[in-house]
């Protein structure tokens, strides 16, 4: 096998052992020539400054005598050395006593010495006698040509760049033949005898290793070769008895295949009992998940339908005129029935989730908001001595995108749990933004959760502990949807917990800016808060205050108070209050827990006073100062909002064959200024069309005699009423359902039970507003 001489080892050796040496040599003589046009350049103005040192006594005689003929002889004996082109002696009045020149030397290799050195130099020399140093006699100036210097410095140039060339040309041959000999020859002839072996030959060729290699890398090599052959060999004498080998079994396993193969009938037609077996055991499961879809419809339509009723009733009652007990004994009963909706919708969530049903909304909401309205809702649920604030970024966005109910669910799942196992201190929701989401935190100072428990917290229908569910009560269904609803919405939910110490909720959403922060209009005040420093509205005030224009200042109970002149005094301390009183005339705002107003007697004592509920939202403050701040302009537009009042004057169809949801949907719509006509069932809601007209129907679904489905269709395709709207009521919360109700005609779906801003948002889509002034 013969190898290119351009692809030979020792050819490259060379080339990069020659290439480094030429590039070392070549620089080598750069430097060489770098240090010569120093020294050239150094001797030009020596040599000249010599001559003009041999000069200067006859010079100083001849100036000092004014002796023309003798200057002249001086001037062109300067010229005799060839690199002076120019000679003038001046006398001290400034008399050229004698100038000669001549025109320098012209050569090819002008531009370059004249690049290097410069074409011409000046040199002057005072005259003066050597008893006289002080008085000048006159000057002698020359005009040097460089190029004689120049032109002797590239001669130099030339033969030290050409010695280097010729003695890397040499090396060059030095090492291709230094390595061939060495290398490549050895190396040429163990491949050859590499080429001419048998591969297939059971017999082991050893190689021959050339003389002189016995020691080096070569050596190694044909003895790690002649070696591989040795196994080589042994393998396939090996492979060869192993062949042997299995002759001898294949006659055993064909005794054994038929053998084996009476046998697996008998197993096949085992499998066959078992897969009919197992076909009836799918369709079983099949029929149990069926049933399990039908039973979760059906409990949630027997659930919700007596819940409308029960929050519709006590949505009514609270419109009513209530003493304050009945007003927070019925706003209690209308929250736990909200409770008892969530919870619900919990359970039907995670049958969504298996079933893969889920569908997301992306619709602009204001995030803030939702956050304080649902602290405020589950406020009831925190123990007197804790905490709950609501602490959101002022630049956060005023509306995102993204599914509101959903979001609601993991606010109000997280604050949930950390108001459930917290019985001191503090729980807050901290809300700001986070890369391209929103990042909601929920901190709470309560029992924490153990490094062990954390990894099954997020399992349906487990909680950290044996004795959680007896303690503290709850399903386990919270977390487990919380972290489903994270994952679904391409989100993350991350814990940072240890027992004894509270816990911390993470989660991070992908809700993209909509609105950016929309800044409310300046306020002008000083505003004091008597609060602890720690305090959950300590923080919040902070934030919010300075970004209104407000002048803040915040003290504990135990300052010094005397001195300070507030427009407004929020406190968090209602013990305190008969005491700041004597001392501040200013309005008060306190900020208490939930349920625990101070009764009217004590308001009137301590007035002007007024009440807000932990969490205290950002709004709420904000009107409440405004309020007192500025009485005039809450005054101004307080009349005209109640001079303007929306009215409805719409006629609504309720078909609902429920007493109860008939008075609870009467009444919501009757207080949304709609007059309201009821049908029993579907063919009663004909009857009633043909008879009159109306703008909107509200249609439940499952009635006797004729259902809403079937009225709905019927409806459609009479096609006497194509544009009017049909709204589906039903306590079927599933998803299919909604497919269901379109199916039939209907034009939009409200599940119950609903509220009346729910009912307010359906009625402004489908039916106009207008306003009576």
């Amino acid at each position: 096998m013969d190898i290119k001489f351009s692809h030979r080892l020792s050819y490259k050796q060379a080339r990069l052992t020659v290439l480094a040496g030429f590039i070392l040599g070549t620089l080598l003589s750069l430097l060489q020539i770098g240090i010569d046009y120093a020294s050239e350049d150094a001797s030009i103005n020596r040599e000249i400054l010599s001559l003009l040192e041999i000069s200067h006594n006859p010079a100083s005689r001849i100036a000092y005598n004014i002796d023309a003929e003798l200057a002249q002889e001086l001037s062109l004996g300067l010229l005799r050395s060839p690199a002076i082109i120019g000679a003038q002696l001046i006398d001290n009045n400034d008399t050229v006593l004698a100038s000669v020149k001549r025109p320098g030397l012209e050569n090819n290799d002008r531009m370059i010495s004249d690049f290097l050195f410069g074409a011409n130099r000046q040199f002057e020399d005072r005259l003066y006698l050597d008893h006289l140093p002080d008085e000048s006699l006159g000057i002698l100036r020359l005009e040097v040509d460089t190029y004689t210097f120049g032109s002797r410095f590239l001669r130099r140039a030339e033969v030290t760049l050409l010695n280097g060339f010729a003695r890397s040309l040499i090396l060059t041959g030095i090492l291709l033949a230094l390595f061939y000999v060495m290398l490549t020859k050895p190396l040429v002839r163990v491949i050859r005898e590499l080429s001419g072996r048998d591969p297939r030959s059971a017999e082991p060729t050893l190689l021959e290793c050339p003389t002189g290699h016995e020691n080096d890398e070569i050596g190694v090599l044909v003895e790690v070769a002649n070696q591989q052959f040795e196994n080589i060999a042994t393998e396939i004498q090996q492979r060869r008895n192993a062949e042997n080998r299995l002759t001898d079994y294949l006659s055993q396993l064909e005794n054994i295949v038929s053998a084996r193969t009476a046998e697996l009938k008998a197993i096949n037609t085992r499998l066959s009992q078992s897969n009919e077996e197992l076909e009836v055991a799918r369709s079983t499961a099949l029929d149990m998940a069926e049933a399990r879809s039908v039973f979760l419809a059906n409990m949630s339509h027997e659930i919700r339908t007596p819940l409308n009723g029960l929050l519709g009733m006590i949505a009514l009652s609270l419109d009513g005129p209530l003493n304050a007990e009945q007003q927070q004994q019925l706003s209690i009963a209308h929250d736990s029935g909200k409770v008892l909706v969530e919870l619900l919708n919990d359970i039907l969530d995670l049958s969504k989730f298996d079933a893969g049903q889920l569908e997301l909304e992306h619709i602009p909401f204001d995030l803030g908001s939702l956050i304080e309205d649902t602290a405020n809702l589950l406020s009831q649920n925190a123990a007197p001595s804790v905490e709950l604030a609501c602490l959101i970024d002022p630049q956060f966005p005023a509306l995102v995108l993204g599914d509101p109910t959903r979001v609601r669910q993991i606010v109000s799942n997280l604050l949930s749990n950390a108001l459930k196992f917290t019985r001191f201190g503090r729980v807050d929701v901290r809300l700001s933004t986070f890369e391209d989401g929103v990042r909601i935190e929920v901190c709470d100072t309560g029992i924490g959760i153990a490094q062990d428990a954390q990894v099954k917290i997020f399992q349906p229908f487990t909680q950290a502990g044996a004795g959680i569910t007896r303690q503290f009560g709850g399903t386990g269904l919270g977390l487990a949807l919380t972290y489903s609803l994270c994952e679904v919405m391409q989100g993350r939910l991350t814990i940072s917990s240890e027992a004894g110490f509270g816990s911390q909720f993470c989660a991070d959403l992908p809700l993209p800016c909509h609105t950016r922060a929309i800044s409310p209009t300046a306020l002008r005040g000083n505003i004091v808060a008597i609060t602890a420093a720690s305090s959950g509205l300590a923080e919040l005030l902070s934030s919010l205050l300075p970004g209104w224009g407000l002048d803040y200042q915040q003290r504990s109970i135990d300052d010094r108070l005397i001195g300070l002149e507030p427009d407004v005094l929020i406190t968090d301390c209602p013990e305190c209050l008969f005491g700041l009183r004597p001392t501040f005339a200013a309005p008060i705002l306190l900020v208490t827990a939930y349920g625990s107003f101070l009764p009217s007697e004590q308001v009137n004592a301590l007035a002007p006073l007024q009440q807000q509920a932990r969490p205290l939202a950002r709004n709420a403050l904000y009107q409440a100062l405004r309020r007192i701040l500025q009485p005039e302009l809450t005054t101004i537009n307080g009349a005209r909002v109640e001079a303007i009042s929306p009215l409805r004057r719409g006629r609504i169809l309720l078909v609902e064959d429920n007493p109860v949801n008939q008075l609870v949907a009467k009444g919501m719509l009757g207080k949304l200024g709609c007059e309201v006509s009821i049908a029993a069932h579907g063919g009663e809601a004909l009857d009633q069309l043909e008879q009159s007209e109306f703008d909107l129907v509200l249609m439940d679904c499952n009635m006797p005699v004729m259902d809403g489905y079937e009225a709905s269709r019927q409806i459609r395709r009479s096609g006497r009423w194509p544009q009017l709207p049909i709204v589906a009521l039903t306590a079927n919360a599933m998803s299919e359902e909604r497919e269901r109700c379109r199916a039939a005609g209907m034009s939009d779906y409200l599940a119950k039970p609903f509220r009346r801003e729910e009912l307010a948002a359906l009625l402004d889509l489908w039916i106009p507003t207008t306003t009576v002034l």
